[in-house]
């Protein structure tokens, strides 16, 4: 069983970066991919960010490419989501996910959730 935990949410003006991380106890990653969705006001969870565990499948929506990065550290067991330029429209309560369903952006194919940390941006 995987436990995953957020942190580094907070207020930001637009144009501010941010960077949440995310930490991974328990279970093996490496046959895992992992994950950033979100959920905005009144809207549904969406995709934000993803890669396998070992790398080489990462892959964004395009709402963010360009904006933000997705990275882990293996020693940390971490993985993190790297926002830049950020904007109004990225306000949302961000979650990390893992599954065993490589590659997948829908949230029914996720196992393994955290519990959210909230982004605001506003000015």
């Amino acid at each position: 069983q995987v436990q995953l935990v957020e942190s580094g949410g907070g207020l930001v003006q637009p144009g501010d970066s941010l960077t949440l991380s995310c930490a991974a106890s328990g279970g093996t990653l490496s046959d895992l991919y992992m994950a950033w969705f979100r959920q905005g006001p009144e809207k549904e969870r969406e995709f934000v960010a993803g890669d396998n565990w070992a790398g080489g499948d990462k892959k964004y929506a395009d709402s963010v490419g360009g904006r933000f990065e997705f990275s882990r550290d293996y020693v940390k067991r971490e993985f993190y989501l790297q926002m830049n330029a950020l904007k109004p429209e990225d306000m949302a309560v961000y979650y990390c996910a893992a599954s065993r369903n490589r590659g997948k952006t829908a949230v029914g194919d996720y196992e393994y959730w955290g519990q959210g940390t909230q982004v605001t941006v506003s000015s």
